[in-house]
């Protein structure tokens, strides 16, 4: 029905309304109408009071509120139109000379009240109801200020119909909130047989990542599908709003909180500084880079061997300073960090003052499989540009290393460990040229080019199986933006050739991870045990040079620091001289592709390289089998 004609029909029943009200007040009043129905006088003054009640509800916005939006204020205006109504017939009643028994207007009043008012709020529960049915049943887990929030926006809503709350108090338990009753989290399972819920909401933004863990893991448990709204700071920035529902954060199952950081130790070698990224299109090095610009530095260089992701964080930075209003000048820089000259150059040109390092070859099965490739571009090109900084008179030097360099069993981790003696040879050689080398080591990070996040949740939207590894294989977690800010604050707490190692939490088994994986989509493991399930998980051996776990630290030498998540790890390493003496031996191993020699020389340096594989390269078992 057009608004217009709904209006019509609003006034036609309030009329009706306020004329049962004006005689049912008689008749409550006297028990009869005998002598007042007849009488002109009172026909008169009922016409004279609906008019100005009529006017007084238009006024007051009545006809334009929707009546499946009723709010508190409508009955408010209700209430107090029906007083004005009542205070009407006193007052014509006196001037009209018309005699009227004093407690009618009051008796008026309330039956008016009654009438108007509960007859919209009737219309608007039938509304609601009748939607209701339609909109598919949800619990709300969370009843504090977000839920009832969000309780109120679904209402509105055409999708979900919220049923019930559940809420951990023992205080709100069974109370009634906004018309939904409120139980403790034993009462789950009956509220989801009763309502046939296969959804849950969580309304929990200021809950820590270790409560969040414990609900998404009770509600997955029962293959419920968990959808939550923003955290706190997402809807204070403005980032997103409560309404705006999303899936579960893989990070709420790791359980753990990031660490606010340190805003003086984040601008100590960023703001108003020339800082240089190498592999600034790859994960961890955009990351930087998009922290980096948020700092204020003079000049930021972006420096990569990729054109494309060159291409695509040269563009997105240039948006992010253009919407943030800063002056940064990005300077992208195609290159590759195997050439010293256009290392040094670059940096000379610019006049570099902080490298944050983050060019490396780092999936192990290929590095294993291009051995040569990856000793030239991790070993070679970190101490290529490593000395490219000493030679350009660069301030600060920070590597970002990884939980494979310690006692590596892989070809990738054991480039990063002789990248990291590389630094640690170079600061002890050359300890009074001003420039402060340092290496940051933490585990995998979520969403990154080399996680198995990302894997896992395309087979799964395939329908595809998961393939797990090993169903014992376990890793360190950590978010790309809290590992970026920390080795951005472990590089300002250098004194020279330290050995930052990141707290990265309890380790998280796998195949854990890809079963929760599966429950967050509303989906069951399909195993011996539930042959009816929609995804199996798939264990396809360990592949080349891969551990069952990872360790952060190669001994016990480990010192806290200033900042709870960041320790310092004193480690044996290599002189300038010696390590010279690796390095052309390398050079000379790689340039001729001698895998055996290659294969000797990282097993005589002190990176603790124990392989569990022969020698993995493809093109030397190609020539192998040739032969």
């Amino acid at each position: 029905m057009p608004r217009p004609m709904k209006r019509v029909v609003s006034v036609i029943f309030d009329s009706l309304f306020i004329c049962a009200a004006f005689w049912g007040a008689f008749f409550a009043r006297l028990g009869y109408l005998d002598g007042y129905v007849d009488a002109s006088e009172y026909w008169r003054l009922l016409g004279i009071v609906t008019a100005i009640t009529l006017a007084v509800f238009a006024q007051s916005g009545l006809y334009r509120a929707i009546l499946r939006y009723l709010s508190l204020h409508a009955v408010i205006s209700i209430c107090i139109s029906a007083a004005i109504s009542a205070l009407s017939i006193v007052l014509v009643a006196y001037y009209d000379q018309t005699f009227l028994p004093r407690s009618v207007p009051v008796i008026y009043l309330t039956f008016l009240v009654a009438l108007c008012g509960g007859s919209r709020l009737v219309v608007r529960m039938l509304v609601a109801e009748i939607l209701g049915r339609h909109k598919e049943p949800v619990l709300v887990y969370g009843a504090g200020t977000a839920g009832r929030q969000l309780v109120n926006i679904l209402r509105q809503g055409k999708e979900y119909n919220p049923v019930a709350f559940i809420d951990d108090d023992r205080k709100l338990h069974k109370t009634t909130i906004q018309g939904t009753t409120v139980y403790r989290r034993k009462y789950l399972d009956r509220m989801l047989k009763k309502y046939r819920v296969s959804k849950v909401l969580l309304a929990m933004p200021s809950a820590t990542r270790a409560q969040r863990r414990e609900v998404v893991e009770l509600l997955t448990e029962r293959h419920l599908d968990v959808l939550t709204i923003p955290n706190l700071e997402e809807m204070v920035n403005g980032a997103l709003s409560i309404d705006q529902l999303k899936e579960v954060e893989i990070e709420d199952l790791l359980g753990r909180d990031p660490v606010t950081p340190d805003q003086a130790l984040l601008e100590v070698n960023i703001l108003d500084k020339v800082v240089m990224v190498s592999g600034a299109g790859g994960s961890i090095g955009s990351e930087l880079c998009r922290q980096i610009v948020t700092l204020s530095p003079k000049t930021l260089v972006l420096f990569d061997i990729s054109e494309f992701s060159l291409y695509q964080i040269d563009r997105e930075l240039s948006a992010v300073i253009n919407e943030l209003g800063v002056e940064v000048k990005l300077v992208p820089i195609l290159g590759s960090v195997q050439s010293f000259e256009r290392v040094k150059s670059v940096m000379d040109a610019y006049g570099v003052e902080t490298v944050y390092h983050a060019a490396a070859y780092k999936h192990v099965p290929i590095v294993e499989y291009n051995a040569a490739e990856g000793v030239k571009n991790n070993i070679l090109g970190t101490y290529n540009t490593a000395k490219a900084a000493l030679h350009a008179g660069v301030k600060s030097f920070v590597l970002i290393s990884t939980d494979k360099a310690v006692r590596p069993t892989n070809v990738m981790g054991a480039t990063k460990r002789m990248a990291e003696l590389a630094l640690q040879a170079l600061a002890k050689a050359y300890v009074d040229k001003g420039t402060n080398f340092c290496m940051v080591r933490f585990g995998n990070v979520l969403g990154s080019s080399g996680s198995v996040i990302p894997v896992f949740k395309q087979q799964i939207a395939l329908g595809k199986p998961i393939t797990v590894t090993h169903p014992d294989i376990i890793r360190y977690f950590m978010t790309i933006p809290e590992a970026a800010q920390l080795v951005i604050q472990a590089g300002a707490m250098s004194k020279g050739g330290d050995v930052f190692v990141l707290d990265m939490g309890e380790p998280v088994k796998i195949a854990d991870l890809a079963v929760n994986l599966v429950q967050l989509s509303g989906l069951e493991v399909k195993s011996e045990d539930n042959p009816d399930g929609d995804i199996e998980i798939q264990y396809t051996g360990l592949r080349p040079g891969e551990k069952l776990f990872e360790e952060l630290l190669i001994g016990d030498n480990v010192s806290r620091t200033s900042h709870p998540r960041i320790m310092t790890a004193s480690e044996t390493f290599l002189d300038l001289e010696e390590y010279d003496g690796l390095v052309v031996s390398l050079r000379l191993a790689c340039d001729s592709d001698d895998q055996a020699a290659i294969r000797r020389l990282l097993l005589s340096a002190p990176t603790a390289f124990k392989p569990t594989d022969g020698i993995g390269d493809l093109v030397w078992q190609a020539r192998q089998q040739k032969a």
